[in-house]
């Protein structure tokens, strides 16, 4: 290993049919608006968005909803989305879904404030 550093990311996950009880207590511990990303749909029909918007409403956000996140999410989404951000000051951005949703957040969430190009900064390199 070459020179000297610390590395520190806390990560709290939980897991079982009863987690979605812990979010409103995660929700608190972070700013007003929220930017919730989502796929095409399957969590309306499964019930879990409504179970979501509930607790950010329980919680007092402000919600940004950025739907439509595709299977391996194109650069083209992932601009959309950090426009959101931007033009919505977004606070924390959550993703509900499957792994896309999920790397699309992380990709959104590097990039939103990125002032070099993020492809370039971030990806070819």
């Amino acid at each position: 290993m070459i020179g000297n550093f610390a590395y520190h990311n806390p990560t709290k996950l939980y897991f079982g049919e009863e987690s979605l009880k812990n979010l409103v207590g995660e929700l608190n511990n972070y700013g007003h608006t929220v930017m919730l990303s989502y796929g095409g749909g399957s969590i309306k029909r499964n019930g879990i968005y409504d179970a979501v918007t509930a607790a950010l409403k329980e919680a007092g956000k402000a919600v940004v909803e950025d739907a439509g996140v595709m299977p391996n999410p194109t650069y083209e989404k992932v601009q959309e989305g950090c426009k959101l951000v931007r033009d919505n000051n977004v606070d924390l951005i959550l993703a509900v879904g499957g792994g896309s949703t999920i790397d699309y957040a992380k990709a959104v969430s590097a990039s939103a404030y990125c002032e070099e190009e993020p492809w370039e900064k971030y990806w070819v390199h």
